[in-house]
């Protein structure tokens, strides 16, 4: 509560914000510190390319292969049999949707070029790759 400065001894009426623009400081502290750390994903260490990026949609489907052999769509394991099956039902619902590959650089090319065939036997026409700029870090 804050009291009138002009010797009335009287008490105002109005609410004191130095406490509640604190509170929101902080708040917006740790906001920003945690904001970082929720951002999850399939580590990739993608190879560099100098070439810009692509212009796409909303939520492109991702098939991320991982350096221990693993494959992702859109963050979710599966299988090369499940993941013709989950391609096939999108390939049927949405024919000329896209599909990214992310592959690890230190994967031998012929085990992309093999799951890239699983892709396109599952009536997926439209198949890009996925890369990282030269100047962005890994």
């Amino acid at each position: 509560m804050a009291f009138d400065s002009k010797g009335g001894g009287g008490s105002m009426s109005q609410i004191n914000v130095t406490p509640l623009v604190d509170v929101m400081l902080v708040l917006l502290v740790i906001f920003m510190v945690t904001a970082p750390m929720l951002q999850q994903g399939v580590n990739v260490e993608l190879p560099r390319a100098d070439v810009g990026p692509l212009e796409g949609r909303d939520a492109p489907v991702v098939v991320s292969l991982t350096r221990g052999g693993e494959i992702f769509l859109n963050e979710r394991s599966l299988s090369r049999e499940q993941l013709v099956e989950e391609l096939r039902g999108r390939a049927e619902a949405t024919p000329d949707e896209p599909v990214y590959v992310r592959a690890d650089e230190s994967l031998p090319y012929g085990e992309v070029i093999s799951v890239m065939g699983v892709i396109r036997s599952a009536g997926i026409k439209n198949v890009g790759m996925v890369t990282q700029l030269p100047s962005q870090g890994g």
